[in-house]
């Protein structure tokens, strides 16, 4: 059970100011039709403002400039800022093992775990590995040889983080998604293929969020890069060598291959793809199934395969909708034109 707040406490903690009653007390958030006389719930679009007049809720959460509600209110500058924070106070802590090291995990004697560090059952702890400070790590997790993970991480279970490769503080990482491993990278010769080492490492950057899943391929050489405040989802790909910047978001099933590199701020929206030594420029967004076979300028919105100026591909799909009838046109026209040549021939 979470701890209650008042409305007082609420606000300062989203930056608003409320209308009613101060001390009402809150101790979750919810939907407005789940709510309940203890929850706080918020309206974020206006088809929902019907649904005000009859929720039970005990506060909502709504813009500056927004009307009379039936329950007190918080009104908000930013109301996406302020949900968020209202659902992080209130949310469940999800379980965690005990600080220290689980009697089942297996720790290398040369390696370094925190003593505020937590590992969990079953957790491999390879030789030269190093877990700093309050980083948790959950059943079944593989670290490797040499691996660094920062402070304050979580790991959740059975992520695999491959030798010599470095995470940053505040990382998270969900089930099954696998970091530094081997990247596709074959040639071919006497008929066949044969596998090219990959010997490069993988470095995330701090405040990095990765999915169920997601795979981040270690470099042939060098390294591949995740940059700071990343938010990667479920089953993404990042191919060996790629470089993505600072604060980039990769949505679902979204893949880079080999060598491509995403500047800050670029967003790669679900199954968008980049082609092997392709840049997406800083802040560009590719919508979701963009094949993105070339450089693609800063701020650029690019859609389709292969991947071109959304607006344009627009303007086609519109004009495109038009053919059946431009056909017909051209029909009665060459129709027309045959009458009046045969016409001509009788003269």
């Amino acid at each position: 059970m979470t701890e209650s707040r008042t409305l007082a406490e609420i606000a300062e903690i989203v930056d608003g100011a409320v209308r009613g009653d101060t001390a009402v007390r809150i101790d979750r958030a919810a939907s407005i039709s789940d709510a309940t006389p203890s929850s706080i719930t918020w309206i974020s679009h206006a088809r929902y403002t019907a649904q005000v007049a009859s929720s039970r809720a005990g506060a909502i959460l709504a813009p500056e400039d927004y009307g009379p509600t039936p329950m007190p209110a918080i009104l908000c500058a930013s109301l996406d800022v302020a949900i968020g924070k209202v659902i992080n106070l209130f949310a469940p802590q999800p379980p965690a093992p005990a600080v220290g090291i689980h009697p089942t995990a297996v720790v290398a004697s040369d390696s370094e775990v925190a003593d505020t560090a937590a590992v969990g059952p079953f957790v491999v702890i390879e030789s030269g590995a190093c877990i700093e400070a309050r980083t948790i790590l959950h059943a079944g997790v593989h670290i490797g040889q040499d691996a660094r993970v920062g402070a304050d991480c979580r790991l959740w279970n059975h992520v695999v983080v491959r030798e010599r490769c470095s995470l940053g503080d505040r990382v998270i990482i969900h089930p099954s998604a696998v970091i530094g491993s081997d990247g596709y990278g074959y040639y071919r010769a006497d008929g066949r293929h044969h596998k090219i080492a990959h010997g490069g490492t993988v470095t995330i950057g701090d405040d990095v969020e990765i999915g169920a899943g997601a795979c981040v391929d270690r470099a042939k050489m060098g390294c591949t890069l995740i940059g700071a405040g990343c938010k990667i989802d479920n089953l993404v790909q990042v191919g060996h060598n790629a470089r993505v910047g600072e604060n980039c978001l990769l949505v679902a099933h979204a893949a880079m291959a080999g060598s491509s590199t995403l500047e800050d701020h670029a967003i790669l929206a679900g199954h968008a793809g980049v082609s092997d030594h392709c840049v997406v420029g800083g802040g560009a967004i590719g919508l979701a199934h963009a094949g993105i076979a070339h450089d693609i300028p800063p701020g650029a919105v690019v859609s389709g395969a292969p991947a071109t100026d959304h607006k344009q591909r627009l303007r086609g799909v519109a004009a495109a909708k038009k053919i059946p009838e431009l056909i017909q046109r051209v029909k009665r026209l060459d129709e027309r034109v045959k009458r009046l040549e045969s016409t001509e021939d009788d003269l």
